[in-house]
């Protein structure tokens, strides 16, 4: 039986006390304003209750690595860690980091990081390669490109829900290009 679940803290959010198990890769859902000033950001993932409201210095690695706009983060992928280093009024309390990321491209990157007024790291970042199946994928992609009609591009997209690969960026594109030619004007 695993425990890990039973360890949660009672909270609102993700805390680092959730990744005690280990590391967690997770597709982001939807990014939101924070409840506080010092709380300004909610990441909502889709296989987790509970929003992610990064600290100062994740937020800044998340803006080198994925730019400002959050709406952009949507489908993407973060691996988080507790890191019982992370520091709070001087003393260790333990924190949640960001160890991975998709859509950074091949290589890790690394970014100056401020942990204290007076102390900057380098951070490093690796990269989450795409592990969708290329079957299901291509199936994905031939069922929507094929679709004759708004009917069975609904039908083609649950197809792609049930593969697995609706979040894919190339299926969601395909997906909306031909729903924009079942729905542009038509010209005898």
């Amino acid at each position: 039986m695993d425990i890990s679940e039973t360890l949660a803290p009672k909270s609102d959010q993700m805390d680092y006390e959730d990744l005690i198990a280990g590391p967690r890769t997770l597709t982001v859902k939807g990014v939101s304003r924070g409840p506080s000033a010092e709380q300004p950001l909610n990441i909502s993932f889709e296989e987790f209750d509970r929003p992610w409201r990064p600290s100062k210095g994740m937020r800044r690695v998340l803006a080198m690595a994925w730019g400002v706009d959050g709406v952009k983060y949507t489908g993407r992928k973060v691996t988080l860690f507790g890191d019982p280093n992370v520091k709070w009024g001087g003393k260790k309390v333990g924190g949640i980091r960001v160890r991975a990321m998709s859509d950074i491209g091949d290589d890790a990157i690394t970014f100056p990081l401020a942990v204290s007024r007076t102390e900057r790291i380098q951070y490093t970042v690796k990269p989450i390669k795409d592990t969708t199946d290329p079957t299901k994928l291509a199936a994905a992609l031939a069922d929507i490109t094929n679709a004759g009609s708004i009917e069975a591009l609904k039908t083609a997209w649950a197809l792609a829900e049930k593969r697995g690969v609706q979040k894919h960026p190339d299926v969601i594109a395909a997906k909306d290009k031909r729903k924009a030619e079942f729905e542009a004007p038509h010209v005898p």
